[in-house]
């Protein structure tokens, strides 16, 4: 097995958004993430959206064009 190719392990904080943190090891001294164990859906049981960089906000904003589009057309051309 070859020598010195192999990272340098330390012990990294990790800190969520929503305020919790916690140590782990990693290659990097401190780690920051949008969704951990204690705000994710899947393990709270709570239902809530996950707005990752905006793309929640920017879908309802091209939803709400195109359904105005739609209300401004004709009955006869929407089929």
């Amino acid at each position: 097995m070859r020598e010195k190719i192999h990272p340098t392990y330390i012990a990294s904080k990790v800190v969520c958004a929503c305020g919790s943190s916690f140590t782990t090891i990693s290659t990097k001294p401190e780690l920051h993430v949008e969704v951990c164990s204690s705000c994710h859906p899947f393990f709270t049981g709570k239902q809530h959206l996950v707005d990752t960089q905006g793309r929640v906000d920017r879908f309802q904003k091209r939803y709400a064009k195109t359904a105005a589009k739609a209300e401004l057309q004709p009955a006869a051309t929407r089929a």
